[in-house]
């Protein structure tokens, strides 16, 4: 080894950070090729007594170098937490995997019990992920809480390995009356796509344990959506949800919602660039409605969402007493704790595209609710009255017996007929498509017979002046009909306050 080399990595190690428990070599940048260039380093694991966490991120190993780390580190049967991101540049890609093997050996045969696992940045894709396969399985992960592997390249394969992985950690651990309760999992930029992020939902469906969810940019569409929310509503204790720049549209975002309803702990939500568009914002101020006490951030930017879906969110976030930030950036909106700034009239209406499924969508409950709203419409038979005095009577006392039912679930249901409603009336532009219906001033003078009723209540008859009223141009063939509504709309919602 050139006396260079010897005095620049002394000088590197001369900065290293000890202290409770942990040794650090982070950001050094050091070029570790062989056995020669990792000498000291190795000398300072060997005699570090009760190390608890190795941190090697930003320098970059080769695999004779690593194999020597490995051997120092067979003797550290109290290692817990290994932070192991960007540990890799300028390595081929095959090299890879062999180091990860050689330290993962090495942690299996001390007996260590890992806590927290971080190879982030490290970009070893699918044959990397094979690299720990067989320390995520080990005994030495049964103890994991935390795991990161963001920006690594996994692919559709990679997050397959790792789903069967973490599935059979907690089988094993499990039998032995200690399953695997990972807390954190973050695995953005990997490329995953619908097959790898329904992989890892039946894993995190399997675990029940998760705390924090992680995975922006992974080309995820509404079936890897719809996959991850039924696994996210069997993991109660969650309070960060983050699927940054995924591609949610309407069908995702309302399976998201119906996850939401069952996960009062959540205080962050990064929906940021998914695509949620109005209809999935209305659906998601639905669940604000209700629930989510502790809320801290909701992002929903860049979603293409109109200025009066945005509104519609907003408002239904002004009672959440932990309420930070929410964005709505795109649209050029930000509201923080109660201050809602609008800052420009675009709507960001959302394009015309071909997705005819989308169409058919229903917004159903859970399996006790679905006897209740079947499509656009209602099961059951309303009685018609004996002695009706008009038509203008008969459509109201059908639509009460209609509406009774319709707005009697829960505020998800409720809105997503409303969401619905306001398709139908032109007032929200929705998603694939659907039949134009010609309004006509009795339809409306019905509504706002309802509007005036107990059973609907002051924050529904709100969404519906939101609309109109950033719609100031729709309806006007029964301009006097709709004159009339608004007006009723906005009584109701001054009685309110």
């Amino acid at each position: 080894m050139a006396s260079d080399d010897i005095a620049q990595l002394a000088d590197a190690l001369s900065k290293t950070h000890v202290g409770d428990g942990e040794l650090s070599y982070k950001g050094l940048g050091m070029k570790l090729d062989n056995a020669q260039s990792v000498e000291e380093l190795v000398h300072e694991i060997e005699q570090y007594q009760g190390l608890r966490a190795l941190r090697l991120e930003g320098n970059t190993v080769g695999v004779e170098a690593a194999q020597a780390i490995a051997k120092a580190l067979e003797s550290k049967d109290l290692l817990q937490r290994c932070y192991w991101s960007d540990m890799f540049t300028g390595r081929l890609r095959s090299e890879i995997p062999t180091a990860l093997r050689s330290l993962g050996s090495a942690l299996m045969g001390a007996g260590a019990r890992l806590t927290e696992l971080d190879l982030s940045d490290n970009a070893f894709g699918p044959d990397g992920v094979k690299g720990i396969e067989q320390l995520l399985k080990s005994p030495s992960c049964y103890t994991l809480r935390e795991l990161k592997l963001n920006n690594c390249g996994m692919g559709i394969g990679g997050g397959k390995i790792l789903a069967e992985a973490l599935t059979e950690c907690h089988k094993q651990s499990s039998a032995l009356g200690a399953p695997l309760r990972l807390r954190v999992f973050i695995a953005g930029r990997n490329r995953l796509e619908n097959e790898g992020a329904r992989a890892l939902a039946r894993a995190f469906q399997l675990l029940g344990s998760l705390e924090e969810v992680h995975m922006p940019q992974n080309g995820i569409n509404y079936t890897g959506v719809k996959a991850l929310a039924s696994a996210m509503r069997h993991n109660p204790e969650l309070r960060v949800l983050n699927f940054n720049d995924n591609t949610f549209t309407k069908r995702g975002t309302l399976a998201m919602a119906q996850a939401l309803r069952h996960l009062r702990n959540i205080q962050v939500i990064n929906f940021g660039d998914c695509l949620v568009r109005s209809e999935g914002a209305v659906a998601i101020a639905a669940v604000l409605r209700e629930g989510l006490p502790i809320l801290k951030e909701l992002n929903l930017s860049f979603g293409e969402i109109t200025e009066a879906a945005a509104l519609v969110v907003a408002q239904a976030v002004m009672d959440k007493p932990l309420m930070e930030k929410m964005d709505l950036n795109g649209m050029n909106c930000l509201l923080r704790r109660k201050n809602f700034l609008h800052c420009s009239d675009d709507e960001g209406e959302p394009e015309d595209e071909d997705d005819d499924d989308d169409a058919s969508d229903e917004c159903t409950e859970d399996d006790e609710d679905t006897d209740m709203v079947k499509e656009n419409g209602v099961n059951g038979k309303e009685e018609s009255p004996t002695k009706p005095k008009s038509s203008l009577y008969l459509c109201c006392f059908i639509s009460d017996g209609v509406l009774k039912k319709l707005l009697s679930g829960s505020v998800l249901q409720s809105y997503c007929f409303l969401s619905t409603l306001l398709v139908k009336m032109g007032l929200l532009k929705g998603e694939g498509k659907m039949k134009k219906v010609s309004v006509v001033p009795g339809q409306l003078l019905c509504l706002e017979h309802a509007v005036r009723q107990d059973y609907f209540p002051c924050h529904h008859a709100s969404l519906l002046h939101t609309f109109m009223s950033k719609n100031t141009e729709a309806l006007e063939s029964c301009s006097s009909a709709r004159e009339r509504l608004r007006a009723a709309l906005e009584k109701r919602c001054h009685d309110q306050f």
